[in-house]
């Protein structure tokens, strides 16, 4: 955060949820050098909404970024971030920021999450913020409008505490963007059972703002779109995992049970999208200073 170019005036609360390593006496041996660093030193835990409820109660900001533990800001991401709020519609009330895997080269199971943030999570974000309805700002790094937070009560003690607020802000009439540029790192699950938890939490926080939330699926709006389609995602994938993919390989053995020539011939479009989808997030890349072939070495950005 330090070595941001931001122009505007900036206020960090570290947020020490009850940590039993030294974490909060490095916060205040640095906080000598940083004069706008401070810390919240909760000494029991108390789950990570009570932690950030207890941080949004010091900020006297009219915005407000939460930024996870393990995340590392790339240049001008604050910059970024908060160009992006000012440019979109005034009834914004939060905006993510663009998450990428730090930890990218470690492994099979880090490379494979490294495209599914790259280019499927991005692009999905790109396309539900065209609406102005990015259906989650990330609690690992998006900013908030102050007001709007406390009006609807904090972040709610849950699970996916980041998409039940989001949908929250929607219910209420507010817009949601994403900020592609805004680029944050973060170490992503190294091990496939630490994968498959993670994404169990996403879909247990999917399922509370179902809960909270439904009458959004009822709107007449084009955002409605996008929250049915995450409601089918688990019958997508099934019909994906036991249908399309056995079917697509028994049809390239002339076996036509399943799938036939004419779902063979969907193939060339599909990858034919997922070719432009690469060509934008690469062309964002450059145009910060990044790459998408990282040299041998450290498998840490």
């Amino acid at each position: 955060i330090a070595a941001q170019d931001y122009p505007g005036n900036l206020k960090v609360i570290v947020c020490n949820d009850g940590s039993t390593d030294d974490t909060a006496a490095k916060v205040i041996e640095i906080m000598q050098i940083y004069p706008w660093l401070d810390i919240l030193d909760l000494k029991q835990n108390v789950s990570k909404s009570n932690a950030l409820n207890a941080g949004l109660a010091l900020v006297k900001s009219d915005l407000v970024i939460t930024v996870d533990g393990d995340c590392y800001l790339f240049k001008d991401a604050l910059k970024n971030l908060i160009g992006r709020y000012l440019g979109d519609p005034p009834n914004t009330a939060a905006v993510a920021g663009a998450i990428l895997a730090r930890n990218e080269r470690l492994n099979l199971v880090t490379k494979t999450q490294a495209y599914d943030y790259f280019l499927g999570i991005a692009a999905v974000k790109r396309l539900q913020s065209m609406y102005q309805a990015t259906l989650v700002a990330q609690g690992a790094f998006s900013v908030y409008r102050t007001d709007v937070v406390r009006d609807l009560g904090g972040w709610p003690h849950t699970v996916g505490e980041d998409i039940v607020l989001t949908w929250a802000i929607l219910k209420a009439g507010y817009r949601t963007g994403y900020a592609e540029d805004a680029c944050v790192f973060t170490n992503v699950p190294t091990t496939w059972k630490q994968f498959i938890q993670q994404r169990m939490r996403w879909s247990r926080g999917l399922i509370e703002a179902f809960k909270a939330h439904w009458p959004l699926l009822f709107e007449a709006k084009m955002r409605t779109l996008f929250i049915w389609w995450n409601l089918l995602f688990p019958w997508l994938d099934i019909t994906y995992t036991f249908g399309f993919v056995p079917g697509i390989i028994l049809a390239f053995m002339g076996i036509f049970l399943i799938a036939g020539p004419m779902t063979l011939a969907v193939l060339p479009v599909g990858l034919a999208v997922n070719y432009v989808l690469f060509k934008v997030q690469k062309k964002m890349f450059k145009e910060q200073g990044l790459t998408c072939a990282r040299p041998l070495g450290n498998p840490y950005v």
